[in-house]
């Protein structure tokens, strides 16, 4: 199997449940890049949130952030290709959501921002403490989320709600598909998130693909989640991870470990480095 191009989802995928990128999985990734495989980050993470740790491995050239938002180059910073959500859509969206008063997220030019009110009560949305304590860790406060929407409707990458109840996140999942050319995702059980018309990590993959002349066929892509779906489906040889969702499982052309057993690591040395070992 000849595989040009690997991208690889973050978090549930290629980092372990405490959000760390293990020495194996590094050194995994390392050697394959040696072996002259372009090796991608594609995250629903703004560039803003990428570990330290990850675009530090030697080898990975290319981040694919806000669910195919942006590609950004990483030595040089630069983006290559960006599809943002239009300004009408963002217009709708605020119409809608300020009917509610769930936690959004506004990720714009690589940052992501909160209303200042919900950053510092951020522990009445009801979210794990992880993921509150990754919140204030990596979002920016502003006074007044939808004026700062408003004021950056024509950078706005994504637009992520938090929900403390399941029951809110299935009645908005059904309310967002009002919105006019946009779409509707998940990366975690918490949250829904909002992009452009086209916008997904396998738009993003598949234009990076035509920027380095690789065929689709010789790509393989690892993920988790419902925003991972998409890309799977996009890559010559889609891999599942055992923590995964049933449904990216089901598509997957080979299911490897979970992400706190190195899955990534495994598939790549089983499937790429020593595939007669």
């Amino acid at each position: 199997m000849k595989i040009k191009l690997i991208a690889l989802d973050l978090d549930g995928t290629t980092l372990n449940s405490r959000g760390q990128l293990t020495a194996k999985t590094r050194d995994a990734l390392e050697t394959v890049a040696r072996n002259g495989v372009h090796i991608v980050i594609a995250t629903g993470r703004v560039y803003a949130a990428l570990p330290e740790e990850v675009t530090a491995v030697r080898g990975i050239e290319y981040a694919i952030t806000s669910n195919g938002a942006r590609v950004v180059h990483l030595e040089s910073g630069e983006t290559i290709y960006s599809n943002l959500i239009h300004p009408e859509s963002i217009t709708f969206t605020i119409d809608l959501l300020s009917r509610y008063d769930f936690m959004l997220e506004a990720f714009v030019k690589g940052e992501a921002f909160v209303d200042s009110h919900t950053y510092h009560n951020i522990e009445k949305v009801g979210l794990a403490k992880k993921h509150s304590d990754y919140i204030l860790r990596t979002r920016k406060p502003v006074d007044g989320i939808f004026d700062f929407l408003r004021n950056n409707k024509s950078e706005v990458e994504n637009i992520n709600i938090n929900f403390g109840r399941q029951a809110d996140k299935a009645m908005m999942a059904e309310e967002l598909k009002t919105i006019p050319d946009v779409t509707i995702t998940s990366s975690f059980d918490h949250n829904l998130e909002i992009g452009g018309k086209t916008t997904s990590k396998a738009d993003a993959v598949l234009h990076l693909c035509e920027i380095l002349d690789i065929h689709r066929d010789y790509t393989m892509a690892f993920g988790d989640s419902p925003n991972d779906e998409a890309m799977l489906r996009a890559a010559g040889y889609p891999v599942a991870m055992a923590n995964g969702k049933e449904s990216i499982r089901s598509i997957a052309r080979f299911v490897t470990g979970s992400n706190d057993d190195d899955g990534v690591a495994s598939a790549i040395h089983r499937l790429i480095l020593d595939p007669k070992s």
